[in-house]
């Protein structure tokens, strides 16, 4: 009896695993994107808009699980950034494409990160080609992976 016991609550705990999980992806699959110039004028500039692969746009709304490097934005403010590279090699640096960082949009306030910290994180990514004011991924109502 108590081996069905615990093979019953093996097989529920597996199952519900598996309905909550999340996809676990890299930067080289977020990498599988190409950018073309767009002229804003409300900005007077020019931007890098994203054309994403079909492999990449299927991940749009998904559950995703990602590790990179913290790059601290505004502490105080709970924004923090995710990076393919440590920050010294990082998008900010001029070292990488605006493909290898992702904004981190908390579920909840985040524990204070320091800079390069390598973590996981779990979340909803959502794909953004048009708010030039925010990263082209992000990574919506996400939590640390412990």
């Amino acid at each position: 009896m108590k081996y069905i016991f615990l093979l019953s609550f093996s097989l529920f705990s597996l199952c519900s695993f598996a309905q909550n999980e999340a996809k676990l992806i890299d930067w080289k699959l977020l990498a599988k994107v190409d950018f073309i110039d767009q002229y804003y004028q409300e900005f007077e500039a020019w931007y890098l808009v994203p054309d994403f692969s079909e492999e990449v746009e299927a991940l749009n709304g998904k559950q995703v699980l990602i590790k990179g490097y913290v790059i601290p934005l505004d502490v105080d403010g709970g924004l923090y950034a995710l990076s393919a590279y440590p920050f010294s090699a990082c998008f900010f640096c001029g070292g990488a494409g605006p493909e290898s960082v992702m904004s981190l949009k908390f579920k909840d306030k985040p524990d204070r990160f320091e800079t390069d910290d390598f973590v996981h994180f779990t979340g909803k990514l959502k794909l953004n080609k048009s708010d030039v004011e925010d990263f082209n991924y992000i990574l919506e109502n996400c939590e640390l992976v412990e």
